[in-house]
């Protein structure tokens, strides 16, 4: 090897070593003997991953089409680009197929065992006995354990152990990617065509819960889940629902928000629009990352009137209106739906939508009251309903509270009222920044006829609003 190529080498390595897409590049052609076709939705996935590296993000879901490159960035190559900055780091891969998740393993083992890569970097040493796909490690003690999402992950975790607070102080002057541990890579962690199962969905996110969090080795280990969104509860949308701050999102729709293709060269607009005609409910889910329900919705998203605020801005109104649900249970979200009539409409100008205890709802329920001026107010009195009533007719001096006695089936109620809803209500369309209104239109635009869905607080509170409302100003929409 001559000077020259050695000083190539130095360049690559370096190169390597600050950037996941460059590395990427770099490996893939020397395996596959062909150049990796980069996009700008590779460059933004690789910048995540170096901040993932860096210990900048430890929570990452990147949602985006079946082949468009996700695995070979996010699992392959950032497993091998991982061991090449610590080679004791530590990996779990899950998938919701035993086989696919070994096939990575066994490629992320063809990436180590390049010549080129053992030339840049000949501390990465698999262990002569590592020739299994599920597990194998490195001399430094690295590795891999690649199975099922549903499968067993015994006797090794993800990430490096916590160090104490002294040794952190002594490594701060050391650059952070070289302490990079591991981490655990969930790539398509339920099959499409499971999707539709609640059983099945809830079966997947309940396994993450018991079993998947408890394999870091460290409450700064990362975890990045990587899939096609296939429905509003898959495991993307319960983890935005329940930890909505603890992640970082990237989402890659294939047709941009101006109506451009997102990678022209796989896909065509043309080709994106025969593929959305041929099968509109897996074109939402899989290529705009937009998962709905397949069939049954009773208030679809395109048929619910929208307005801004600005658009009833100085409108008096005839009145002002408020339902409220409590939380029944611990999984149940507290939801607040106010409306107020203008002519013929009745429009949904706030919500109160959370999972928070009542230490929380309550004030904010009796401060939003007061500063919209809410005339009648209902609350449920079922569970502890009952109490938050009392104290709101204490508490609520210019606002008229009324208690009601649920015994009618919920989604009876929801279906009865549906037509009302879709005929007189107006949600709102400006809620860019409104994390709850935005999370209580999604749940009422996904319920279901035949919903096995625990998750029914928005449409029931939007049905019992349109009940009160009926029973107050019935000849006003008449």
């Amino acid at each position: 090897m001559t000077n020259e190529d050695i000083n190539k080498i130095k360049v690559a390595k370096v190169k390597c070593l600050k950037s996941t897409l460059f590395f990427t590049r770099y490996f893939f052609k020397h395996l596959n003997g062909k150049k990796f076709r980069v996009n700008r939705h590779h460059e933004e996935i690789c910048e995540a991953l170096d901040r993932v590296y860096s210990g900048q993000c430890n929570r990452l879901i990147i949602n985006i089409a079946p082949r468009y490159g996700k695995t070979e960035l996010a699992v392959k190559h950032f497993i091998a680009r991982g061991l090449a900055l610590n080679p004791s780091a530590k990996f779990i891969h899950l998938s919701f197929s035993d086989s696919l998740a070994l096939t990575n393993s066994e490629e992320t083992k063809d990436i180590i065992d390049l010549e080129q890569y053992q030339e840049m970097f000949p501390e990465v040493r698999l262990r002569k006995d590592a020739t299994a796909k599920k597990k194998w490690t490195t001399d430094q003690r690295g590795g891999l354990y690649a199975t099922s999402s549903s499968g067993q992950v015994t006797g090794f975790g993800a990430g490096s152990v916590d160090l104490e607070d002294s040794l952190e102080e002594e490594l701060d002057s050391i650059d952070s990617q070289t302490r990079f541990g591991g981490a655990i890579i969930i790539d398509d962690p339920i099959k499409p065509d499971d999707t539709d199962s609640e059983t099945l969905r809830d079966k997947v996110n309940k396994k993450f819960e018991t079993t998947i969090r408890s394999r870091v080795n460290s409450r700064n280990t990362p975890i990045i889940v990587i899939m096609q969104r296939l429905h509003p509860r898959d495991l993307c949308g319960y983890l935005l629902d329940i930890e909505p701050e603890e992640w970082e999102l990237l989402s890659f729709p294939c047709i941009d928000e101006e109506g451009a293709a997102l990678w022209p060269e796989k896909h065509t607009l043309e080709e994106l629009e025969k593929i959305r005609r041929n099968d509109p409910v897996t074109f939402e889910r899989q290529y705009l990352q937009n998962p709905r329900p397949a069939e049954g919705l009773v208030f679809p998203e395109e048929e619910m009137k929208r307005f801004r605020l600005k658009d009833i801005e100085g409108e008096e109104g005839e009145g002002v209106l408020a339902y409220v649900d409590s939380a029944d249970e611990g999984k149940d979200s507290f939801c607040c739906v106010v409306g107020k009539i203008i002519g013929q409409g009745f429009y949904i100008i706030d919500v109160i939508f959370s999972k928070e205890n009542l230490d929380y709802t309550y004030p904010r329920t009796v401060e939003l009251s007061k500063k919209l001026k809410i005339d009648f107010l209902r609350i449920e009195t079922n569970s502890q309903g009952a109490p938050i009533y009392r104290k709101l007719h204490e508490d609520l001096d210019n606002t008229q509270v009324n208690p009601i006695f649920n015994v009618k089936n919920k989604n009876t109620r929801i279906l009865v009222q549906s037509g009302f809803v879709k005929n007189s209500f107006y949600f709102r369309a400006d809620i860019e920044e409104n994390l709850e209104y935005q999370k209580y239109f999604k749940e009422l635009t996904n319920f279901t006829k035949t919903s096995e869905a625990k998750h029914d607080d928005a449409p029931d509170a939007t049905a019992g609003l349109s009940l009160f409302l009926r029973q107050m100003f019935g000849d006003h929409y008449e």
